[in-house]
């Protein structure tokens, strides 16, 4: 039986509040409730964005070394708490503890990482005596906060990709509302605490969650300068038509592509995708989703996959030993069973896997699949691969193109003139090389083309998004 926490209430321009309308958080695994928050009301809504718009006058004026101090206590707190929130991951988000762990350290160098880039957010100095008539005049470019941000972030990583709203808004200056998702708001309602005992101040720091009637509120308040949004193409792209003349990053789905060549390191290769596929069941938008392999070596390959698929353990996310627990919630068990008999149907596969053991899908490797099916077109957000060879390079490269989105993908190859010409040819915002799409170095550039979104994530980017560039010219 697993006990229910604590009521974590929404933090509301700096004070935890009530509202009548509670929201009861379940664990994905067993269904019991793990967690209750409240719902913000229209009038908590308002008392945040208010705060966020004073606020912005203590924000825009801390110094340097203030924001970077803020920053650098937030994360010696959070190492301290680290097992607390690793636990609040798991129970909420149904992740593997051991992942949910992971997700905790790699919370640590986001807010490191901020606090150095707190310290260095860049300027630059222009000789304008260009032209007759213009000597002794100087440029100074130097960037500016924006003003109140809006963050809205999806339930797969509860404090990372909060994290990555939160930590360069407070590097760059900038307060900063975030919108949680209702089905894991705990971890970051939890983290909330250590970010205020930082230092951040009171007014500029809201978090909660909201009914969906009032999201249309939060997005198209015009006090806020920017909106930071991950999660799915669909709202992504809703919420950038609703959004006015404020700047925005989406940062969307993806189906993500790897390319195993030839002369791949087929060991190294077939570990890498089964991570990338089924780690936290493939609920990552670049999880492993379509595989290339050159027709040589797909048999092997194939074996292998299976092999290794069948070392994964599956059950329950407290397990340290767990290797995959369970979805989100039933109707992404239902979606993923119907979208893979959709591709049995037109003529697919499953070589393993292909249904559930209750709130649990089971790893499914497919083949023979049509590009037009969904598990092929869409974003799967599942446990779940599809398998293709290919003949050429060209073929392959032109197979990952062939899809609506473009967020990361992934080759392994040891041929560097391969390497150079799917990196000039993809259609997508990052490419790993002898790696799979799914990794990720939450300091790198992080972010996708056509339905994936625009603009990028990683600290110093997100940074450059929250502020704005203006120039004095000095003249003699």
């Amino acid at each position: 039986m697993i006990k229910v926490l604590t009521e974590l209430q929404p933090l509301v321009a700096g004070s935890r509040t009530v509202s009548p309308f509670p929201l009861e958080v379940h664990s994905p695994y067993t269904g019991e409730v793990v967690g209750r928050t409240f719902l913000a009301t229209p009038e908590q809504i308002e008392d945040a964005v208010a705060g966020a718009v004073r606020s912005f006058e203590v924000t825009r004026r801390l110094a340097s070394h203030e924001r970077a101090s803020i920053l650098n206590t937030l994360a010696r707190k959070i190492e301290e708490h680290g097992e607390e929130l690793s636990r609040l991951i798991a129970l909420e988000a149904g992740k593997p503890i051991k992942d949910a762990r992971a997700e905790v350290s790699r919370g640590l160098i986001i807010v490191t990482a901020g606090a150095e880039e707190a310290k260095r957010v860049p300027g630059e100095v222009l000789p304008l005596d260009l032209a007759k008539g213009a000597e002794g005049r100087w440029g100074i470019v130097r960037r500016f906060p924006i003003g109140p941000v809006l963050g809205i972030t999806p339930f797969n990583f509860p404090l990372n990709l909060a994290m990555h709203k939160v930590v360069p808004a407070i590097a760059s200056g900038n307060p900063i509302v975030l919108k949680l998702p209702s089905k894991t708001p705990l971890t970051m309602l939890r983290a909330a605490d250590f970010i205020l005992e930082a230092g951040w101040p009171p007014e500029a720091l809201s978090l909660f969650a909201t009914a969906p009637d009032l999201y249309d509120r939060l997005v198209m308040d015009d006090r806020f300068k920017m909106i930071s949004f991950t999660g799915s193409a669909a709202v992504g792209w809703r919420i950038k038509a609703k959004a006015g003349k404020k700047r925005i990053v989406l940062e969307l789905g993806g189906n993500a592509g790897v390319i195993v060549d030839a002369d791949a390191p087929l060991e190294r290769a077939v570990k890498r995708i089964v991570a990338g596929g089924f780690s936290f069941a493939g609920q990552s938008c670049i999880s492993v989703q379509r595989v290339y392999v050159h027709e040589t070596i797909a048999s092997p390959l194939t074996e292998a996959l299976l092999a290794e698929i069948g070392k994964l353990k599956l059950g329950d996310p407290l397990d340290p030993e767990t290797d995959l627990g369970p979805m989100i919630d039933p109707q992404a068990v239902e979606r993923t069973h119907a979208w893979i008999q959709e591709a049995v149907r037109e003529g697919a596969r499953v070589l393993c896997g292909g249904s559930a053991r209750g709130a649990i899908f089971e790893p499914t490797l497919l083949t023979d699949v049509k590009t037009t099916a969904k598990v092929c077109r869409e974003e799967v957000f599942a446990p779940l691969i599809v398998l293709f060879p290919f003949k050429d390079l060209t073929e392959a490269i032109a197979a990952v193109n062939d899809s609506p989105y473009g967020l990361q993908a992934g080759i392994f190859t040891n041929n560097l003139a391969n390497a150079l010409r799917v990196f000039e040819s993809l259609e997508v915002g990052g490419i790993i090389l002898n790696d799979i799409p799914s990794w990720r170095m939450d300091t790198m550039p992080y972010g996708g083309v056509k339905d994936s979104g625009f603009g990028r994530e990683g600290i110093r980017y997100a940074i450059e998004e929250m502020t704005e560039m203006r120039l004095l010219v000095i003249c003699p």
